[in-house]
């Protein structure tokens, strides 16, 4: 710093670093801009800006494609340009002898000595913060109190010393709970806070650096608060930012749950550890209690310490009338219960059948900035005494569908569901009973309870009847040469709606079986031998039979299976695309998977040797079963962070009379007939144009439209 300027001069390497843009972006703004601020020295290969003007003129420019700023005014690039100047000899000193997490931890540590008066009440201090505040050096020491002294307190001094976190790439914002889902969770805490009682009760587990607990601003001086963290770099985080924004020994700070059975009454409450004492009082039950455990997809799913135990731990800290709301990764809601049962499917079967389970919110893919091959749900969990009192029914909210179509609103309509404040899209939410009943699902069944798994429902609004006669008037317009085959189709309204039933049900039992797609290499693949059927072939980008592979090549791969008549072709990323393979023979590709219908089989080699056929013999067909796999009701379901795929075994279909089923295999069969006949016939006219613009554009043909008989092309 220096007398006359606040700070020191900036080069435009520097203004690209501090406002996080490209060289490119310094360099027209100031070649196109005349109101560019101009330069104060330097050279005319280096030239020096004055960085204060620097700013207000970025100040004009907000950052495209950023989140409102919580007043609803968006972000600048001269915000970003004076975060970075603030912490400018802050980065300085991590590209040093310092890491970026102890650098980070040595800048909280000053930060909070500084709110906590500098240290004049060392006996209520941790004994680590005193360490590492020791080990500041003077550098780093005055740039925090420049800081402190720049931004008014020494919480806003620790929430910029923060930001190094994410500049420096360090792992301490990777695991940070998003801010949408922060939002989320202060706005369902709000009635539990509210509420004016002599002492509220608040418990974060698994705190991380404490995004939620600032948030929650719980510490109003008679509530009673504490947090776990068992990574000891976060927990020392954790608690200098803590000591930073409020007063030390009023946040109890723990490695691990079982400590705070071990906890002294309020009164002697301090964050320096101390010795068990047997006449101690444990932590008491909590009012609400809220985790955010870092496991990313996959993890511990046979382990008892897998991430359903939080949820466990919630409920052991719950008091009766608490809320909890804990963020789990979404597989732990959508593996199925299997023949083994699995330690995740135990507890989470138990959570539902002692009704602590209120909801289940599955938040929008992408939510985690750095985690962004997981999906994640929150769970709201309710104390004993609401479970009792309640029906045992669960509020299956999908979230991620709900932000596409209410944007960065979804967090306030989450909040209006379950305070039945609104009324719920049917594909967005619904309420599941807990227990089996006649004639309707539960969520003890085995299945999936991921609510993009579960939430199908009719197309909203739509009169399928009415819907259907329109259909059918436009296509006898379009296609008058079948006004008699499509005058004879008879459409009429079901007296009641069909129940449904799982495809995992009949894969169980042995009605259909499920055909893998195989990886073959690209170099195996040809033009001759048996066709292969991959994500090209099910979008159309390449016809069926274009690709190839030779039977000996194929046997390379012994895993690989040849699909048979009537198989049905799936592809399941981004909805539902399905096919029937009317002569088999065929090789699949994954993604793409097959279904077979285990008894089409044996009717087709009956009805080849001229045996009379009835149609109970086949509760399914391929048309019929393609086409409903691909109804609009199971498109729905798709679930997953970087692609969206449906799950095979979660897709429902009618149930439906054989004698229904065979007159809509009827009418589907032929129509595909159809479809395939106008296919050719555009495929011809394709062809036509596509030979007709490369002869001309080659130069080798001269076109013109005959005008009379006889006349040359």
């Amino acid at each position: 710093m220096t007398e006359q300027r606040r700070y020191e001069p900036v080069t435009l390497g520097e203004i690209k670093e501090l406002a996080e843009v490209g060289r490119p972006t310094v360099s027209n703004w100031r070649r196109r801009h005349a109101s560019f601020p101009d330069a104060i020295g330097g050279t005319e290969s280096k030239p020096l800006f004055d960085a204060e003007e620097i700013g207000k003129w970025l100040d004009e420019r907000p950052v495209p494609n950023s989140e409102p700023h919580p007043d609803g005014t968006l972000p600048t690039y001269g915000d970003r340009f004076r975060d970075g100047l603030r912490l400018r000899r802050l980065v300085t000193l991590a590209h040093g002898t310092l890491g970026a997490d102890e650098l980070i931890v040595q800048a909280l540590a000053v930060a909070a000595m500084e709110g906590e008066g500098g240290g004049t009440v060392e006996e209520s201090l941790p004994v680590s913060l005193l360490s590492d505040f020791d080990r500041a050096d003077s550098e780093l020491v005055r740039t925090v109190r420049d800081l402190v002294a720049e931004l008014g307190s020494a919480g806003a001094a620790a929430e910029a010393v923060l930001q190094l976190a994410r500049r420096l790439e360090s792992d301490l914002a990777m695991d940070a709970t998003p801010r949408a889902v922060v939002e989320l969770i202060d706005a369902l805490a709000g009635p539990v806070l509210s509420v004016v009682t002599e002492q509220t009760v608040v418990l974060n587990l698994c705190a991380g650096t404490g995004d939620v607990l600032l948030e929650l601003d719980a510490d109003d001086g008679g509530n009673r608060v504490a947090a776990v963290e068992p990574d000891p770099v976060r927990r020392k985080v954790l608690e200098y930012r803590l000591l930073a924004h409020w007063a030390a020994g009023e946040i109890l700070v723990c490695a691990e749950p079982w400590e705070l059975d071990e906890v002294r009454p309020r009164a002697e409450w301090s964050l320096v550890p101390v010795a068990p004492d047997p006449t101690a009082s444990s932590f008491p039950d909590a009012d609400f209690v809220v985790a955010d455990p870092p496991y990313a997809s996959g993890e511990r799913e046979r382990d008892e310490e897998g991430p359903l135990r939080w949820a466990w731990e919630t409920m052991r800290r719950l008091g009766p009338e608490g809320q909890g709301l804990v963020v789990v990764p979404s597989w732990t809601l959508s593996r199925p219960r299997g023949g083994v049962m699995t330690a995740n499917a135990r507890m989470r079967e138990d959570l539902f059948k002692a009704g602590a389970v209120e909801a289940i919110v599955q938040l929008p893919r992408r939510i985690h900035t750095f985690r962004t091959g997981a999906e994640h749900a929150l769970l709201v969990l309710r104390g004993e005494a609401r479970s009792s009192r309640e029906p045992a029914q669960v509020l299956l909210i999908d979230a991620d569908r709900l932000a596409r179509r209410v944007g960065d609103a979804w967090p306030e309509n989450v909040v209006g569901l379950l305070r039945s404040r609104e009324t719920p899209v049917s594909q967005e939410a619904q309420s599941v009973p807990t227990a089996a009943r006649p004639g309707s699902a539960s969520l003890l069944d085995g299945r999936s309870v991921l609510p993009a798994h579960r939430l199908a429902s009719p197309e909203k609004g739509l009169d399928h009847f009415a819907a259907t006669v329109e259909a059918r008037q436009d296509a006898y317009a379009a296609l008058p040469h079948l006004k008699q085959w499509i005058g004879d189709l008879g459409v009429g309204k079901r007296e009641h709606r069909a129940e449904h039933f799982k495809i995992g049900g009949q894969l169980r039992a042995g009605q259909l079986k499920i055909l893998s797609g195989h990886r073959i290499r690209e170099s195996d693949i040809g033009e001759a031998g048996v066709p292969v059927i991959g994500r090209e072939e099910m979008l159309g980008a390449l016809p069926i039979g274009k690709r190839r592979i030779m039977l000996e090549d194929l046997a390379a791969y012994p895993q690989s299976l040849m699909t048979e008549q009537g198989d049905v072709f799936l592809l399941t990323e981004h909805g539902v695309r399905t096919q029937v393979d009317d002569a088999g023979g065929c090789v699949l590709l994954a993604p793409v998977q097959g279904l077979r219908i285990a008894a089409y089989r044996k009717y087709l080699m009956d009805l080849a040797e001229g045996e009379t056929v009835r149609p109970e013999r086949l509760w399914m067909r391929p048309h019929a079963l393609a086409r409903l796999l691909a109804a609009p009701r199971n498109q729905q379901r798709g679930s997953g962070s970087l692609v969206r795929r449906v799950s095979v075994k979660d897709m429902d279909l009618p149930q439906l009379p054989v004698e229904e089923i065979a007159d809509l295999e009827a009418v589907l069969a032929e129509t595909e007939r159809h479809r395939a006949d106008v296919r050719r016939q555009l495929s011809a006219l394709d062809s036509l144009a596509e030979r007709l613009a490369a002869g001309v554009a080659d130069g080798d043909l001269r076109l013109r439209k005959r005008s009379e008989p006889g006349s040359p092309v």
